[in-house]
């Protein structure tokens, strides 16, 4: 069996608060393999927050180990996690995060350049994930000008211009109709089976269950299967 894209081995996460402390996370454990969509489910507070930015290496557990395709994430320095950020994580929002001032074509060749790729490459390779997005000719307009659905398209777009071999993603359809949900989704799974990245989507929306290979939740801290009502 291939080396899993990410592991998470017994996370322990907790904070401070005037009650004492708040454990969310407790000895959670999680295994993703490349091509293999994760939904994350579960109520506001529940943790499902937390587990992302802790598997996106935006936070730092008081415990447990963070594995990106072996490497041992949190044995390294800040400069060290966020090269690995950098490299191999995508990120989606709910909100688009779309620099204002800049059009969609530069909002996806922006990290590009920022990791060393040279301009006109990086300016081929936004136009194609334009296009492979049903955007060809809306590169040169800014978000403004776009739909909610177009934006998040690009944001998309974005977040898999640099290859990522895990793409998280949290709550990245809540603020759209259904109809643009199910086409910015589809959109979503199509390019990561494509790419074979790795994703993990927390999500309200049950609608969307039925895309994903496995569905978790968390109780008491740790990850179960999760089963509907």
């Amino acid at each position: 069996m291939s080396q899993p894209v990410l592991e998470l081995r017994d996370i322990d996460r907790f904070y401070k608060t005037a009650a004492g402390e708040l454990h969310v996370l407790s000895g959670t454990n999680l295994q993703l393999n490349a091509g293999e969509l994760v939904g994350l489910v579960g109520p506001s507070g529940s943790g499902k927050s937390t587990l992302l930015h802790t598997a996106g290496l935006l936070e730092r557990p008081e415990s447990g180990k963070v594995l990106l395709d072996g490497i041992d994430c949190l044995a390294l320095d800040d400069k060290g996690r966020t090269a690995i950020r950098r490299a191999k994580i995508g990120f989606v929002y709910q909100f688009h995060h779309l620099l204002p001032e800049f059009n969609a074509a530069d909002n996806i060749a922006m990290p590009l350049m920022i990791a060393g790729v040279k301009q006109k490459l990086a300016r081929e390779k936004a136009a194609a994930l334009l296009a492979e997005m049903g955007l060809k000719d809306r590169g040169h307009h800014q978000p403004a000008q776009m739909s909610g659905g177009e934006q998040q398209r690009v944001a998309i777009a974005r977040a898999l211009a640099n290859d990522p071999r895990l793409v998280i993603a949290d709550e990245p359809t809540g603020n759209l109709d259904p109809a643009t949900t199910e086409r910015v989704f589809a959109t979503l799974i199509k390019m990561v089976r494509d790419e074979g990245a790795a994703v993990l989507v927390a999500t309200h929306n049950l609608s969307l269950i039925k895309h994903m290979d496995r569905v978790l939740t968390l109780s008491d801290g740790k990850l179960v299967d999760y089963q509907p009502d």
